[in-house]
């Protein structure tokens, strides 16, 4: 599952997910049984029943059909995330991680392998293996694209002077900068901040003194 992330004043909102790690807790070890530990505790329960009071046919009948659909829907469980693991392949995540020290921290980047380990898969990302289970999102491709452009976006007005010693030598700058702020999508824009808002607008305005200076000065 892929997802855009949505983002209000420059803010990137969290979206809720399965996988979040801020829902669920962990715990260790496998809570599951197999056919073969079921069969000797039902094997151990026949042995040492009241044999006044033996267990019928059908109740043993009954617990080893329950454990049955048990074990499918494990299995149907097990197929789906090995699915759902190999459909990260190429795709763009976070994850998020716990370190021995109960720091989380947050690694993005593109899963380049799935490795099945039993019932569990592993994805690889820049050579190192994360746990399915600590999967935090998936980024779309427009996500990344947008986030990319108003990073390299700051950088470059960044590197403007003050708005007010902003002089003619500057004009290409400030108008480069603008011009990428006034053909932003409505998506890309929502990446933007009050305070970058109005210093774009700052620096249009005194690209306007500017232009008019020039011109009456012709």
């Amino acid at each position: 599952m892929s997802l855009i992330a949505g983002v209000v004043d420059g803010q990137i909102q969290q979206a809720e997910s399965a996988t979040s790690a801020n829902s669920k807790e962990k715990t260790t070890g496998s809570s599951s049984m197999d056919k073969e530990a079921f069969l000797q505790i039902l094997v151990a329960q026949m042995k040492y029943q009241d044999p006044l009071e033996p267990t019928s046919n059908s109740e043993y009948i009954s617990q080893y059909a329950t454990f049955s659909e048990l074990e499918q829907m494990q299995n149907v469980s097990q197929s789906v995330n090995m699915t759902r693991a190999s459909s990260l392949i190429g795709q763009t995540v976070v994850m998020q991680s716990t370190d021995s020290g109960g720091n989380v921290r947050y690694v993005q980047g593109t899963v380049d392998y799935v490795q099945f380990e039993g019932s569990s898969a592993k994805l690889c990302i820049g050579g190192s293996y994360y746990d399915i289970d600590d999967l935090y999102s998936v980024l779309d491709g427009q996500y990344i694209s947008a986030s990319s452009k108003y990073a390299s976006w700051t950088e470059d007005m960044a590197k403007l002077p003050d708005v007010e010693a902003v002089t003619a030598a500057d004009l290409e700058k400030v108008q480069a900068v603008v011009d990428t702020y006034n053909n932003m999508s409505e998506y890309e824009v929502s990446f933007v901040t009050a305070s970058d808002k109005a210093l774009v607008e700052s620096y249009y305005a005194q690209l306007e003194k500017l232009k008019e200076a020039q011109t009456e000065g012709e």
